[in-house]
C-alpha cells in the first residue's frame, strides 16, 4: 500500500504538467485540500510548527511533528508528503522508519541549518542513505538551499541538484527561485522534475507549467493568509463589531 501510494505521487511529477501542492498544516486544512480535487496533499514545516506553538527550524520536537503528519495522513485518501526540514537530528533509517510510520510516502529534505549551507556532499550522501533505507517507499524532494543562504548562481544550484539526483533524491526544488529564464535553464539542464515555491513575484501555476516545473508548492504562504484573515476577525469582534 505505502509503495502504491509513493508510486502514485511519484507519477504526478511530470514536468510541464506539474502535480500542485497547496501545503496543509493540519487534519482540517489537509481535509479541504482533498474536498478542493486535489491529487496529493503536502504539509509545511514552518505553519504545522506555528500550529503546535514552535518556531520554524527544527524547534518542534520530532514527536510532534510526526503526530501532525499522522493525524493529516488519517484522513486523506491521496498521498502525503511531508516537510520534514534536515530530519529533526535523526540518523536515515530511524527517519524512514518514523516518517513511514506516519502513513506519508513522500518527504522534503533541506539543505540548509542554523549554521547556512550543509556541505553538498555531505547531504549527497545523507539522501543516499534515506534512499537506501526507504527504496522506493518515499518520493524525495531534494531542497536546494542556496538562492536563500548561498551565491544564487544557477551554477552552484546546478551542482547541488544533480549530486542530489545522482543520490536518488525524486524531484531538486531550488527554494526562492522566481525568474523564468532560470527556472527554465534549471528545468533543461537538471532533465528532471523541479519544484518551485508558488510565493510573491513568481510566475502562476500555468506559465510555470510552460516553463518545465514539475510541481509547485505553497509553503506556509497559505496558511499565513488564513492566519491573518483570523487576526482581522479577531480585531473586529475586540471592536464589538460582527467579524462576518
Amino acid at each position: 500500500m505505502t509503495t502504491d501510494r509513493a508510486s502514485a505521487l511519484r507519477a504526478l511529477h511530470v514536468p510541464g504538467d506539474p502535480v500542485i501542492l497547496p501545503n496543509a498544516w493540519d487534519a482540517a486544512s489537509a481535509l479541504a485540500v482533498r474536498e478542493a480535487g486535489f491529487p496529493a496533499v503536502a504539509t509545511s514545516s514552518a505553519a504545522v510548527a506555528r500550529v503546535l506553538g514552535y518556531e520554524d527550524g527544527e524547534r518542534t520536537p520530532v514527536a510532534e511533528m510526526m503526530a501532525a503528519v499522522a493525524r493529516i495522513a488519517r484522513v486523506v485518501d491521496v498521498p502525503v508528503t511531508a516537510d520534514i526540514e534536515r530530519g529533526y537530528g535523526l540518523g536515515p533509517a530511524e527517519l524512514v522508519e518514523r516518517l513511514l510510520s506516519t502513513g506519508a510516502v513522500g518527504c522534503n529534505l533541506e539543505d540548509s541549518g542554523a549554521g547556512g549551507l550543509i556541505d553538498p556532499g555531505e547531504q549527497a550522501d545523507f539522501l543516499a542513505a534515506v534512499r537506501a533505507a526507504a527504496g522506493q517507499a518515499l518520493v524525495i524532494n531534494a531542497r536546494v538551499d542556496t538562492y536563500l543562504h548561498g551565491t544564487k548562481t544557477r551554477e552552484a544550484a546546478l551542482e547541488r541538484g544533480r549530486r542530489y539526483l545522482e543520490a536518488g533524491a525524486d524531484c531538486v526544488y531550488p527554494i526562492g527561485l522566481a525568474d523564468e529564464d532560470e527556472i527554465r535553464a534549471l528545468v533543461s539542464e537538471l532533465g528532471a522534475p523541479v519544484n518551485v515555491y508558488a510565493g510573491p513575484g513568481v510566475p502562476g501555476p500555468a506559465r510555470l507549467a510552460e516553463l518545465g516545473v514539475g510541481r509547485i508548492s505553497f509553503g506556509s504562504g497559505l496558511h499565513r493568509a488564513v492566519h491573518g484573515y483570523a487576526q482581522s476577525m479577531f480585531a473586529e469582534v475586540r471592536a464589538g463589531r460582527s467579524p462576518y
